[in-house]
């Protein structure tokens, strides 16, 4: 058991009393009078533990709320209510178990900064190509753009599907941005029926400030098959792009996609579509979701921060609580949780003091020192999460990768485009991952032109393209942890496809307990000592001394490597002593 779940168990977190399915009807009617004439917000409202739905519905009334839809599974109730002084006055209430604000309103587009930051990590351009070198021919089962796939090689999927490529009764969950399911990698693998998008295009804010933009489609909302940021159909690619003789492929080749949509095309993911995603996950029998992101708009949700007004601190405590509601559920129904640990190079038993929450809306960011023990960076550090860290090529954590013994589990191929200092592959491309990516996303960013042609911008970023007959497909280099979770839950997906049993609850599929599935990634893992020294700063490489790192722990379980670096070989062929 890692630290990370004492932690959890410390804070407090019950699992709710209330169960059940995702519904999406209205509740009943709100105050009217004064209140309805008020500018309206949309909460989440958490039912408290031991009270019943009714009783928290007439509270929310009381303090002049609508109940607009009900995530039974978890106990909460999205809310239509006034701006100012819900939160407050509803929380109060003794059938209440907290609330915060479901979807933040914002004034300016700081969102666009923040995004722009975000980027700057997993999109840093080498501005170069690797040397050439001679390549030797293709392994059977592999696709023709897999030999720039070096995070296949190090966690050994190039060998492991010659025994279990993955099952199409195993579905695993793209829990981001959105999935092109028309690319002609994530096509053959793609289920649009289970698929599902829980956003809402949010174009302005009520100042008019750009927040995603123009809508695309009716009512803002996307279809369940498009991706208008691109991070998720990376993401998709990375975990179980199809081998059709096309383009690349994934860790687990074989696997069924499913996309539930929990991120903005802006690349924020709010607590309410968060949620939702995860617990339709759940019922709909998902076996591994992965997560990589955090939920915005804090970068650690505290107990009680004094940095932070008592109402901030009130959602952020019903954020920490509505995670884990979410997590506990979809683990309970046989899920298992992968998430990114981050790209803040900090390690996350150690915290450093926070200057960018909160990021949305504009003008509220402030310092915040933070409490290791009361605060948490969501999901990777929320109750049953796979916590995976960043690897470059040459197996050195990432300088952006978070660490630390407390929250890792396990690292995974994420990229690094600084590794090799001092050889000619320093700096390029190549030292990312490459995976698949939309077209419609390369247009936007003038990464590809209105004929479909590479830019010279997009040849600097390093954008791919692949042609067959008719097919085009596009291809991407990023690098963050963001990168390296999907590996480690396109591992954990061969695990299930290897050992699940049939799920009697979802007839034509595999099932397997995530705790299970953790024991085998983990026991399988290459165990990976700290280096020597173990104090590792990236200043050669142009990073500042704030990058400075140093691995604690021994080889069985570190800092840096966890319990290792995830081996799809070893899982698939050696996991069965572990499966048990």
């Amino acid at each position: 058991m890692n630290v990370k779940v004492k932690k959890i168990l410390t804070a407090g977190l019950a699992v709710p009393v209330v169960a059940g399915s995702l519904l999406l009807a209205g509740g009943p009617a709100g105050a009217a009078g004064t209140a309805s004439q008020q500018a309206q917000s949309d909460y989440t409202v958490l039912v408290a533990d031991g009270a019943s739905r009714e009783a928290a519905i007439r509270a929310v009334q009381a303090a002049g709320g609508t109940v607009t839809k009900e995530n039974a599974a978890i106990g909460a109730l999205v809310v239509r209510a006034p701006q100012q002084g819900f939160i407050t006055q509803v929380a109060g209430n003794k059938d209440v178990g907290g609330a915060t604000r479901a979807r933040p309103v914002g004034q300016a587009p700081k969102q666009k900064l923040e995004k722009a930051k975000r980027d700057a990590v997993e999109k840093e351009s080498a501005g170069k190509q690797a040397p050439e070198e001679k390549k030797a021919p293709a392994a059977v089962g592999m696709d023709p753009m897999d030999e720039a796939l070096w995070g296949l090689k190090m966690l050994r999927s190039d060998l492991a599907r010659s025994k279990q490529p993955g099952s199409k009764k195993v579905a695993v969950g793209i829990l981001d941005t959105g999935v092109d399911g028309s690319h002609p990698d994530i096509a053959p693998n793609f289920s649009k029926e289970l698929s599902r998008n829980f956003t809402t295009d949010l174009p302005y804010d009520e100042n008019g400030a750009v927040v995603d933009g123009e809508c695309e489609y009716r009512g803002c909302v996307d279809p369940n098959d498009h991706d208008d940021s691109g991070h998720g159909t990376h993401v998709a690619g990375t975990i179980g792009a199809a081998v059709n003789g096309f383009g690349v492929s994934g860790v687990a080749p074989g696997v069924t996609l499913v996309n539930i949509r929990g991120g903005q095309d802006s690349g924020f993911f709010f607590l309410q579509p968060v949620v939702d995603a995860l617990t339709y996950g759940a019922d709909a029998g998902l076996d591994v979701i992965n997560m990589s992101f955090y939920v915005d708009p804090w970068a650690f949700n505290c107990v009680a921060n004094p940095a932070d007004t008592p109402e901030q601190q009130l959602e952020q405590r019903t954020t920490i609580k509505t995670i884990n509601r979410a997590l506990n559920y979809a683990h309970n129904k046989g899920v298992t949780l992968v998430g990114a640990l981050g790209n803040n190079h900090e390690d996350l038993g150690k915290p450093r003091t926070d200057k960018s929450s909160p990021n949305f809306p504009a003008g509220n960011t402030h310092e915040r020192p933070i409490d290791n023990a009361s605060c948490f960076d969501l999901p990777v550090e929320g109750a049953h999460t796979i916590g995976v860290s960043s690897l470059g090529p040459s197996g050195k954590k990432s300088d952006f990768s978070n660490y630390g013994l407390e929250q890792i589990s396990v690292a995974a191929p994420g990229g690094y485009t600084r590794d090799y200092f001092g050889t000619p592959w320093f700096s390029t491309n190549e030292n990312r991952i490459l995976s698949s990516y939309p077209k419609n996303v390369l247009q936007a960013e003038k990464l590809v032109d209105a004929d479909g042609n590479i830019t010279p911008a997009g040849v600097t970023a390093g954008v791919k393209k692949y042609v067959q007959g008719d097919k085009v497909g596009y291809y991407h280099y990023l690098q963050g942890t963001s990168m390296a979770s999907p590996h480690a839950a396109g591992v954990a997906a061969l695990i299930v496809s290897q050992y699940g049993k049939n799920d009697k609850k979802h007839p034509g599929t595999l099932t397997l307990a995530p705790d299970k599935v953790e024991k085998v990634l983990y026991g399988t893992a290459q165990k990976r000592p700290c280096p020597t020294p173990r104090t590792v700063d990236y200043l050669k490489e142009g990073r500042s001394a704030e990058f400075t790192a140093t691995c604690e722990g021994d080889t069985k379980f570190n800092g840096f490597y966890g319990h290792g670096i995830v081996d799809a070989w070893n899982a698939v062929t050696r996991g069965a002593e572990f499966a048990k």
